[in-house]
């Protein structure tokens, strides 16, 4: 029952995810692609430090402006409404002992096979992917060049509010030039295999 139980919460908060990513409600994820963006554009002019103490010194303006207004106004009124943010403080936000080893099985799990591929590609377990992996390791030369990390990650949350959208409306075309493009890469790939000593696959 629990396993179904977390089986469904984690397909609900994948379709939320790929919700958001679709703008399937523009307010909401408007609201979430504007916040990353300010965010990591504000760590590009300010220390990590000083844009989360700036962050906290915000909600916490807001939050204690917003319990004195609550309070006068139950004084002037003569209510007693209890604390206006009791709701939330009753929320129960502690991970669960099965919880936390749920998240370190995975990241184990995660940590285990990189570090398998990388031993793979490495000592050239397979010619073609360790060259693959060489060449897109050339290519980040430049990309690394050109950008700094939070440039980076601007640009991939940037891609990921974006990309999902044009694929779902150009899906066909895109696709079509995908399949092209694969086909190419395959057959250069192949023809690197016959010709490359040692890099044909072992049956």
């Amino acid at each position: 029952m629990d396993k179904g139980k977390k089986e469904c919460n984690w397909s609900s908060w994948r379709g939320q995810v790929v919700d958001l990513l679709h703008w399937r409600d523009l307010k909401q994820s408007g609201l979430v692609f504007g916040s990353v963006l300010l965010l990591l554009f504000s760590l590009t002019q300010f220390s990590v430090v000083s844009v989360i103490a700036y962050l906290a010194l915000a909600v916490l303006s807001a939050t204690i402006s917003f319990r004195v207004y609550k309070s006068v106004l139950q004084a002037v009124q003569k209510t007693d409404e209890g604390h206006p943010f009791k709701a939330y403080l009753e929320v129960e936000i502690a991970l669960s002992a099965d919880q936390i080893i749920k998240y370190v099985d995975k990241t184990q799990l995660y940590i285990n096979s990189t570090m398998k591929e990388l031993r793979r590609l490495f000592l050239v377990q397979d010619m073609v992917d360790s060259i693959k992996f060489a060449v897109l390791m050339w290519l980040l030369t430049y990309v690394g060049a050109l950008f700094n990390g939070l440039t980076l990650l601007i640009l991939v949350v940037v891609s990921m509010f974006s990309v999902p959208v044009v694929y779902e409306k150009y899906q066909t075309q895109i696709d079509q030039y995908l399949g092209l493009v694969r086909t190419q890469f395959n057959s250069i790939m192949g023809k690197i295999r016959e010709k490359v000593p040692g890099a044909k696959k072992k049956e």
